[in-house]
């Protein structure tokens, strides 16, 4: 990985998608919050990076990957950037780049509420005396 900065294009949850500047593994790992993982779940050359644990960390949706069809097959949880590949290294994203996927990023939001909290069972709520019945 290279020292050298490389325009990324960040997404945070609720958010517009804006670019950034990153330079190095530390700068990466601290935009996402933790260790780094990256997928490529485009046809071109650029790779999502993303937290590895931001599942199991419980961080916020964000916004879904889609298959061709735009239905959604998974969801990446907690900030993540696009950045553009050259073999095995991160690069700078191209302008065009950059646009589409601004485009595309913030037309794509996930709101998440709350489960709600599900019913005690009818015994559980006779025994405290919570149960009325009808």
């Amino acid at each position: 990985m290279s020292d050298k900065p490389i325009q990324v294009l960040v997404v945070e949850p609720l958010k517009p998608c804006e670019m950034r500047e990153v330079c190095g593994l530390k700068a990466m790992q601290e935009l996402v919050g933790g260790a780094i993982q990256a997928v490529y779940p485009f046809r071109d050359e650029v790779a999502l990076v993303c937290n590895r644990d931001a599942k199991n960390m419980g961080l916020p949706y964000n916004r879904p990957l889609t298959d061709n069809h735009g239905v959604p097959y998974d969801i990446i949880c907690g900030t993540f950037f696009l950045a553009g590949t050259n073999g095995e290294h991160f690069v700078s994203l191209t302008k065009d780049q950059l646009r589409l996927y601004k485009e595309m990023y913030d037309r794509l939001m996930v709101v998440a509420a709350d489960a709600p909290v599900q019913q005690k069972k009818k015994s559980e709520q006779r025994k405290k005396g919570v149960y009325h019945e009808r």
